[in-house]
């Protein structure tokens, strides 16, 4: 699936100092544009570092920043980051609500189970999106 198509669905990005974050309006094309990335890295490992991927579902504060794009944050950005610094290299992790959401869908997931994330109380059922390559 070519990037472009993958991602068509994204809302809004920003760029983090070591990262990218992207809203999309349904898990489902959160989903399909995380797995486009990884396919896009994967087709060019040689060129391209490492892409980590940590997806959440939630309702992020928004507040414009200097420039006047909205910049969201709030805990289930928080929880987002989080679920990233957890991913290995290639991996997309997601919050069981976003397993949830996409449930009937044609995504695969491995449970990986309840994990202690920094800054939460609680424990968070993580799974992992399985994805392959794309064909050259």
């Amino acid at each position: 699936m070519p990037l472009r198509q993958g991602c068509q669905a994204g809302l809004g990005i920003k760029h983090t100092d070591d990262g990218i974050m992207t809203s999309s309006s349904t898990a489902s094309s959160a989903l399909d544009c995380s797995i486009a990335i990884q396919q896009v890295v994967a087709s060019h490992a040689d060129e391209h570092p490492d892409v980590y991927v940590g997806l959440n579902a939630g309702e992020p504060i928004a507040e414009e920043d200097p420039d006047g794009r909205v910049a969201p944050f709030g805990t289930s950005i928080d929880l987002a980051a989080r679920i990233c610094d957890r991913a290995q290299p290639s991996q997309i992790l997601a919050a069981d609500v976003v397993r949830q959401l996409a449930a009937g869908k044609q995504f695969l997931f491995s449970d990986l189970g309840d994990t202690e994330l920094r800054g939460f109380e609680d424990p968070v059922k993580l799974w992992e999106l399985r994805w392959e390559a794309a064909e050259p």
